[in-house]
């Protein structure tokens, strides 16, 4: 078949990649720039050259077996690294979390910068509006539930429940550099206050040199603050950063904010969702767990059930 998957994060991705092995025909499309989604690496003009920063997932787990082979052929290509700071079994992508999706990305055919806004019918065939005039057979939704439900509720309205009833919470993000390191000693800080997570970026395996850092909020923080302005994001973030430091922060050379509406999802247990009559069918760690793990079994759990060419 020729299948059109709308979303290449990583469980778009892992869903493409089985499929084309198998003999279909796939094509991708993605809004955004590049591969990554919640695998994202930002990279950001600093005094002495770029500065990268994991601003989405920061690291991953390896626990099924099928999974934990793929990331064990990443380690040995260099695309993954072990991180011992956050965990007996936590891996990062290398130079970043996007090169994992990236590394799978390069052999598929991906439409960058490509928003669908509608999918429908036409006859016994699929199309993708605006984006594309081509007919396709299948249509897989690879994006987060809240995205994925508008797309699925005139085809498959029991699909797009499901997709409803996995709400994803919010997520604000800091990145911050600084010309020298802070005078904090751990490369991880955990439900501190309002930070979730904070992280040395520059600590991770493969990263360059510098002192680059990521702070995300908590969720309840964040759904609270969700329409404020970033500055002043990442301003209450900076602080809750100081506060953990036994002297003052230098100013930051580089400070950015994002706001991840979908991070971590309210995951239900059905894996991958696939309509045999309809040919249409749903990916992502909302089907199963909010793990990057999760979201590409998913991928390969709804190749199975379409099986070969």
């Amino acid at each position: 078949m020729k299948i059109a998957i709308v979303g290449a994060g990583i469980a778009g991705a892992s869903c493409a990649e089985t499929l084309q092995a198998r003999g279909h025909t796939v094509l991708m499309f993605d809004k955004g720039r590049g591969p990554g989604g919640r695998m994202a690496t930002r990279r950001a003009p600093g005094p002495d050259g770029d500065v990268a920063f994991d601003h989405g997932a920061q690291y991953f787990t390896a626990r099924d077996s099928a999974f934990a082979a793929q990331v064990a052929q990443w380690a040995a290509a260099n695309v993954t690294a072990a991180w011992p700071s956050a965990g007996d079994d936590a891996w990062v992508g290398t130079p970043g979390m996007s090169a994992v999706v990236k590394a799978i990305a390069e052999r598929l055919d991906v439409h960058w910068t490509t928003k669908v806004d509608t999918i429908r019918q036409d006859g016994a065939v699929w199309k993708l509006d605006p984006v594309s005039d081509m007919a396709f057979d299948a249509v897989v939704i690879a994006t987060p539930a809240e995205q994925a439900a508008p797309l699925l509720v005139a085809h498959d309205p029991a699909m797009a429940a499901m997709a409803q009833a996995c709400p994803s919470a919010p997520c604000w993000t800091a990145m911050v550099a600084f010309d020298e390191p802070i005078a904090i000693a751990t490369d991880i800080l955990r439900d501190t206050g309002i930070l979730g997570w904070a992280a040395r970026n520059s600590a991770k395996p493969g990263r360059g040199a510098g002192e680059a850092w990521v702070l995300q909020a908590t969720p309840d923080w964040s759904r609270l603050h969700l329409e404020d302005a970033a500055e002043s994001v990442v301003d209450a973030l900076l602080a809750a950063l100081a506060d953990q430091a036994t002297r003052a922060l230098p100013p930051p050379t580089v400070r950015i904010g994002h706001r991840w509406r979908y991070a971590r999802v309210k995951a239900t247990q059905h894996g991958a969702l696939w309509n045999p009559a309809k040919r249409i069918g749903a990916v992502g760690d909302w089907l199963l767990a909010p793990r990057i793990e999760s979201a590409w079994l998913s991928g390969r759990m709804l190749a199975d059930r379409i099986g070969p060419a």
